[in-house]
């Protein structure tokens, strides 16, 4: 049980930084605009780079993850990623959180249980 704990944190933590950098990305993508040289800005500001920074962090977390777990198993409890996207967002983007997503939401955490139970 504690190796499932272990590997449930990995990948929570590798969801955690992913839903992270993708917070960062958005925050910057406010400003862009859609040519080449918007593109090529785009990749050199810190703000970007500091998402792939954090988006590889958790991508190195996650193949640790998997490196000491089966994929069946590792790959759904990344699904984590959903949830705290969902919570960045509500929180400090203010988007609105419908009963359905809420309810998604929900499945999401459900089905994440239902995995690490039957390991």
């Amino acid at each position: 049980m504690a190796g499932v704990i272990l590997i449930l944190a990995l990948t929570a933590t590798a969801a955690l930084l992913a839903a992270i950098a993708q917070y960062v990305f958005k925050l910057h993508m406010k400003r862009f605009s859609f040519s080449i040289g918007g593109i090529l800005n785009l990749l050199l500001t810190r703000q970007i780079i500091l998402g792939l920074f954090i988006y590889g962090t958790s991508f190195i977390i996650y193949l640790i993850a998997l490196g000491h777990a089966s994929l069946v198993f590792v790959y759904p409890a990344f699904s984590s990623s959903f949830i705290f996207v969902m919570l960045i967002s509500a929180f400090f983007l203010k988007e609105r959180i419908s009963a359905r997503r809420a309810a998604g939401l929900m499945l999401i955490v459900l089905g994440i249980t239902l995995i690490a139970l039957a390991q």
